[in-house]
């Protein structure tokens, strides 16, 4: 039997000025007569022969070690360990030991330097639906006015804030949230644990959630125009929390002056095939514009023009560069549907185009952290460092949901075991440095899905497992607004009611558990910056580490009934003082016990 230990992070990678000393703890039987490096040089595949630093110590582990120069090549390091004895090789990579070479993209890789916004990981990120959070007082007059909504069809519908949310002209029915009503709730927000807020769009436009855009150069007086978003701006600085917007860049509202198909401008692309926008959008051979999926109150931008891209993101005044530079400094930009972004009515040439959104976002505002939706693999745009990260739904959400929920998005049944979650799971992060996984953007839902309370339906005692597990894997936890105080909904619009402040429709249990969660991992180095290994994963239960230096901190997430399990042996786990920091259990030695449906937290130092 043979083990090795390795995670990119402090004790197993030092840099020592130019020098970077790798690490590779081994033990068992057979151990192999030689190890080498497999790294790159400018993207060149590299050996590098390892020396055997300490054998047979007193708990039984060889450790291998060798230092490569990082003053040249490519910041991002890729390796890997080659074993070699007389007859046979084996890899050690981070999805553990294979027999043959891994795949470039599945090494371990750490970023050196790291150029990417070095404040991510340390946030707490709260997502909020401006129209259903809260609602400040006196309203000014732009605030309730009702018009007509021509892609509903209809005019818009107000509602008082604790009215039932409906089915009904779902788009189109507004409940009076706005950007002050945010700023008056920052003190619950600051208690709560929060440090970082993404606002769903708050630029001018006619629906409730405002992804049909009309005028990116400013906030929609519904929310209380620009100047309310100076004044959250100011307050979110003063209570020191970064502040995200979203950006709707793949296409605009048919209201936009831009496209204008109700002519109430002049000049716009719909109607004009010689307006000077016309390039910016894309039409067919009967001068039908392309749209986003088959709404066609939603036409895509093309890409191909020159001009519009220097108004989205290559000029000094552009949309992207404008909202992050002074008065407003925002912290950066979520960008929505990114993937489908790009020319002729699709997403051609989208990889260009999203990497110099990027590029120019840090021109502007160097640790700005741009960050794309992606309901699918995100890893083509992060290996090309196109973006900072990702909304996790590939690599965190939907493993999640398969193992507690046993569903995925579209509610066909995914119901996996551990071992099953935890092999999709690392699978996803080998293909990232230990600096992207770090800055990888976990929800446990959103306002694209239904809540995840809604999803476990009669296995909501599983709940707070989902909650410990969304603090404490690596990346930076979003709470969706109301997840904390137990608000359900299936999907749109149910998934965006309006936050219960009344106390009495509170979750205060859960309430506490956040609280408690968000301060545990503001405390731990290892939750924020560590490594990660699952070191058990069988049946219903999954065990991962997370490794910072000496700092440990052990998760269990247990699904199932009362149980105990046996660790394997591990120098990452001996000889440590171990203290229950949440949840229930024991830890002795190698044996956990576990309360039935149940998720622990240890840490030791």
């Amino acid at each position: 039997m043979l083990n090795a230990w390795h995670l990119p992070v402090a004790p197993f990678v030092k840099q020592k000025q130019d020098q970077l000393v790798i690490t590779l703890w081994l033990a068992g039987t057979s151990l192999p007569e030689r190890v080498t490096l497999r790294t790159e040089m400018d993207n060149e595949e590299t050996p590098v022969v390892m020396h055997c630093g300490r054998k047979a110590t007193a708990d039984g582990v060889t450790v291998w070690r060798v230092a490569i120069d990082v003053a040249s090549g490519q910041p991002r390091r890729r390796y890997s360990f080659k074993l070699l004895w007389k007859n046979r090789q084996l890899w050690f990579t981070p999805q553990g030991f294979s027999r043959f070479p891994p795949a470039r993209l599945e090494q371990f890789a750490i970023d050196l330097p790291d150029s990417g916004p070095q404040w991510v990981a340390d946030q707490v990120f709260y997502q909020i639906f401006p129209d259903r959070f809260a609602r400040s007082l006196p309203r000014g007059e732009e605030q309730d006015k009702v018009y007509y909504h021509h892609a509903a069809g209809q005019s818009i519908v107000l509602r008082n804030w604790d009215d039932p949310l409906t089915a009904e002209a779902g788009g189109s029915t507004f409940y009076g949230g706005d950007l002050d009503g945010i700023s008056e709730k920052l003190p619950y927000l600051k208690k709560l644990g929060v440090t970082a807020l993404y606002l769903n769009p708050v630029f001018v436009a006619p629906s409730v959630h405002k992804y049909d855009t009309e005028d990116y150069r400013h906030v929609d007086p519904q929310f209380g125009g620009d100047e309310a978003l100076l004044r959250l701006r100011q307050h979110t600085q003063e209570a020191g929390m970064k502040l995200i917007l979203d950006g709707v860049f793949n296409h605009t509202g048919d209201s936009h002056a831009w496209f204008d198909r109700h002519n109430r401008a002049t000049g716009g692309a719909c109607h004009n095939p010689d307006s000077r926008w016309r390039s910016w959008f894309s039409f067919d051979e009967n001068g039908h514009a392309r749209d986003w999926l088959g709404y066609a109150s939603l036409p895509k931008l093309d890409y191909r023009s020159p001009t519009l891209r220097e108004e989205i993101y290559q000029g000094e005044e552009s949309i992207v560069r404008h909202w992050l530079k002074a008065p407003w400094n925002m912290d950066g930009w979520r960008l929505d549907v990114v993937h489908m972004l790009g020319e002729e009515g699709g997403a051609g040439e989208n990889l260009r185009h999203v990497t110099a959104i990027t590029a120019a976002a840090k021109e502007t505002r160097p640790q700005a952290y741009i960050f794309g939706e992606h309901f699918g693999d995100a890893r083509q745009w992060l290996q090309a460092d196109a973006e900072d990260a990702s909304m996790n739904y590939r690599g965190f959400t939907l493993p999640l949901w398969a193992f507690l929920a046993k569903t995925d998005l579209s509610y066909d049944a995914q119901n996996i075991d551990a071992e099953t979650c935890a092999a999709w799971m690392d699978n996803y992060r080998a293909g990232l440095s230990h600096q992207q996984q770090l800055r990888m953007f976990n929800q446990l839902d959103s306002h694209d899905t239904p809540r995840f309370k809604t999803v476990l339906g009669n296995d909501v005692a599983r709940l707070p497992l989902a909650v410990v597990w969304l603090f404490c894997w690596p990346g930076t936890p979003c709470i969706y607004y109301g997840d904390e105080v137990g608000l359900d909904g299936a999907n749109d619009p149910f998934c965006r009611k309006p936050f219960p402040w009344d106390k009495t429709r509170q979750d205060g249990k859960l309430l506490a558990l956040y609280q408690r969660m968000a301060k545990l991992r503001s405390r731990s180095q290892a939750l924020r910056y560590g490594g990660c290994l699952v070191i058990y994963a069988q049946g219903n239960v999954l065990v991962f580490l997370r490794v910072y230096r000496q700092q440990r901190t052990l998760v269990a997430i247990n699904r199932g009934e009362a149980c105990e399990v046996v660790l394997e042996d591990s120098p990452l786990l001996r000889g440590k003082n171990w203290r229950l920091q949440e949840g229930t259990g024991t830890l002795q030695d190698d044996v956990l016990t576990l309360s039935a449906i149940s998720a622990s937290v240890w840490s030791a130092a």
